[in-house]
């Protein structure tokens, strides 16, 4: 036992759970000021993009980085992620129009394509199967410490100095992300040489079937933190909130209790069973934040949100690194990630649509977005009877 401990939770681990904080505090250390930021250029109709075009590139970038993974190794496509947030942080204060803000988007939503893929896919090598809840709960901690410090720094940075500063501030926290990973040890065997034609996915390379049930879960539940991440800034100066970070930072510190706990229940009672409470508790959290009308209010449905994201992630990521094949988990994972992405994008889109810069429609907004998780729930429920093994 004392020598599994070592071979889970060695320097290697530790590591990754590192460059993961620093990862996730870059790109979310600037979403809630993006919004305020994008109208100051005359795009203020445009808002639903931003978390859209960000989820588009991720979601298409996925089976090539998940292709990747497998051939040249987890290390190397961990690493390309976090070099794109280097490069959007430097460039986002040289943008001077809605288009080239968008473009800048498009291109950020690269990183989020490629690093998580490498993480997951680099934890579930080192992970033996009745540790893999557990450990994806720890890396999932980290992430979502990095998501919770974020937001609430650059609100700071962007209220106190400029938002130029907050956004060479998310550049410098990704290029330290890289330097942690850079001489990791990788964890393929025989990596190949890159070459372009690993960039030829064919049809049967995009999305792995073994993983499509916790992938249509994770599409049903991502569909509310677009809407999150899309009204919630919007919705928090409504509410008179000044530092539009709180309401993130408050459900990524409740979902940080919540993750470890929640993998290691996943591993004694079974993925799915975590996950029909992880979406009834999600369903229930949208319900709320359309009914709260303080900031108070919205501050404690922000813990509810986030007891409900923090047990649904690690508990999906280790369902479908469970039903995955060896040869193939980096495709699996990509596969999950579409998914994650398409919902997230999805949320976005549909949220700024039913929103229309109208406050009269925020509670419209969280309602709508909690039929899906509500959809997720009578899935798991009614379909998803027993969890298959591999």
């Amino acid at each position: 036992m004392a020598e599994q401990t070592k071979r889970v939770y060695g320097l290697q681990f530790w590591l990754l759970c590192l460059s993961s904080f620093l990862f996730f505090s870059s790109f979310n250390m600037i979403i809630p000021e993006l919004p305020d930021y994008l109208a100051s250029l005359g795009g203020e109709e445009y808002k639903g993009l931003i978390i859209a075009l960000f989820a588009l590139t991720a979601g298409l970038s996925r089976p090539f980085s998940g292709k990747l993974a497998d051939r040249i190794g987890r290390v190397p496509v961990m690493v390309v992620g976090g070099v794109v947030c280097v490069l959007a942080g430097f460039l986002y204060p040289l943008v001077a129009s809605v288009g080239a803000f968008l473009l800048l988007r498009f291109v950020h939503g690269f990183s989020t394509g490629f690093t998580p893929t490498g993480k997951s896919a680099y934890v579930a090598d080192l992970v033996p199967v009745e540790r893999r809840g557990e450990a994806m709960g720890l890396l999932g901690l980290s992430g979502s410490l990095g998501m919770a410090a974020g937001p609430a720094l650059g609100g700071l940075l962007a209220s106190v100095y400029t938002a130029d500063v907050m956004f060479y501030t998310s550049s410098a926290a990704a290029f330290l992300s890289v330097a942690v990973i850079w001489h990791m040890q990788e964890t393929v065997e025989r990596p190949q040489k890159f070459s372009l034609g690993l960039l030829r996915i064919s049809r049967r390379e995009v999305l792995e079937p073994r993983v499509l049930a916790p992938s249509l879960v994770m599409l049903l539940t991502s569909f509310s933190f677009g809407t999150i991440l899309t009204i919630i800034p919007d919705f928090s100066t409504h509410l008179g909130i000044q530092n539009k970070g709180l309401f993130f930072t408050s459900f990524t510190l409740s979902s940080l209790a919540i993750r470890f706990l929640a993998g290691r229940a996943s591993d004694k009672y079974g993925r799915v069973a975590v996950l029909r409470v992880s979406s009834a508790l999600l369903t229930l959290a949208m319900l709320v934040i359309g009914l709260v009308a303080t900031d108070t209010g919205l501050l404690l449905a922000g813990v509810l949100f986030g007891v409900a994201t923090g047990m649904n992630s690690p508990t999906i990521y280790a369902w479908t690194i469970d039903l995955s094949h060896l040869e193939h988990r980096g495709r699996a994972m990509a596969t999950m990630y579409i998914a994650l992405e398409a919902g997230i994008g999805f949320g976005a889109l549909g949220s700024g649509w039913l929103y229309g810069n109208q406050s009269s429609n925020f509670s419209l907004v969280f309602w709508a977005s909690g039929v899906f998780s509500l959809l997720a729930f009578l899935y798991l429920v009614l379909v998803v009877r027993r969890e298959k093994e591999v």
